[in-house]
């Protein structure tokens, strides 16, 4: 296939085209490469991909409505969007980059699906969408109506605007909610690579919530197969759907949204003592309230992405990290 993959400098995106290259895709890889985080990490992980057959970079703003829809006119399979501005404490900081690459960036590439005949679109959403929820596991049946980030209302957004494009134009959509994805050229901002720097370098961690977080900690290489296994699976409407009583998971329009999580939710005091055993270094621990924005705990059911891909995510936490220790190391001459 011929695919349009935004964010493909990103964490995700990077081991999603690896994979869909490996198979003999052609991806296009848009990406605007701003400083959210060092660049220079993007521009590494988009050195991997320049090499390989059938990659091709565009560096753009998914907010550039002109230059996207230039692009989609060029005609693309499916298209797997991951672009995004990402991280639930900066939302708090500057809200309007939120506003225009989530909302805006999504209104485009919506658009361009609309106009120029994209058999498929597979979107990140996110497991912050479940927001106050306390019932675990985290099931798509749940109602997502009470987000507690502009980040988690954002990605919120993206999936009922997926919905009214699948319902008005025929346009399946998939989107993906990811649970704390980690591993390998993961984020800066994310705990494992903070916990990780901050361990090797004798400085100390901040532990929120006095260590009463639960995650449910998702292996990089889980996440970018679900992907391309939902990808490879357009949906279509659902006969068995009920308007009387709607299940937020399906619709009568070509529309599904997905977990994807490990589906062993992790204590964090566990996973420091994860990082710890990988290092060889006890960590000096900082003991701080819960952020706001944070939930305390998050757990994924993922039956319906099983029954659907026949994958289900399985990476242990200990393989995960220790993987990624080795790449920190590596890759910071740590």
């Amino acid at each position: 296939m011929k695919i349009l993959l935004t964010g493909a400098a990103g964490f995700i995106g990077m081991h999603v085209a690896q994979l869909l290259l490996s198979r003999g895709d052609e991806v296009i890889g848009l990406d605007n490469l701003n400083d959210y985080y060092d660049p220079r990490l993007k521009q590494a992980r988009l050195d991997r991909l320049l090499p390989q057959p059938g990659f091709r970079p565009v560096i753009m703003d998914v907010a550039d409505g002109t230059g996207v829809n230039k692009l989609f006119a060029e005609g693309f399979d499916a298209v797997v969007h991951l672009a995004a501005q990402a991280g639930v404490r900066y939302s708090l900081q500057n809200p309007q980059a939120y506003v225009s690459s989530n909302i805006v960036g999504f209104v485009n590439v919506l658009e361009g699906c609309r106009h120029h005949g994209v058999r498929h679109l597979v979107y990140a959403s996110s497991s912050s969408v479940y927001g106050g929820n306390t019932v675990m596991p985290f099931s798509e049946q749940h109602s997502v109506d009470h987000p507690v980030s502009l980040y988690a209302a954002t990605k919120k957004s993206n999936e009922l605007m997926a919905h009214t494009y699948s319902h008005l134009f025929a346009l399946p959509t998939t989107g993906l909610r990811f649970f704390t994805v980690y591993g390998p050229w993961g984020r800066p901002d994310m705990a494992l690579f903070l916990f990780t720097k901050a361990i090797l370098e004798g400085s100390p961690i901040q532990v929120f919530n006095h260590g009463r977080m639960v995650r449910d900690f998702t292996y990089i290489d889980d996440i970018a197969a679900g992907v391309v296994a939902t990808l490879d699976r357009p949906p279509s409407a659902d006969p068995g759907y009920d308007p009387a009583q709607p299940d937020p998971a399906r619709s009568h329009a070509p529309y599904r949204v997905f977990n994807i999580g490990n589906n062993q939710p992790v204590q964090l005091m566990d996973f420091i003592q994860a990082i710890e055993r990988s290092t060889g270094t006890q960590a000096m621990k900082q003991f701080m309230e819960l952020q706001p924005g944070d939930v305390p705990a998050t757990y994924a059911d993922v039956s319906a992405l099983t029954e659907w891909t026949g994958l289900q995510p399985s990476t242990p936490i200990e393989l995960g990290v220790a993987r990624f220790v080795d790449w920190y190391r590596s890759y910071y001459r740590a």
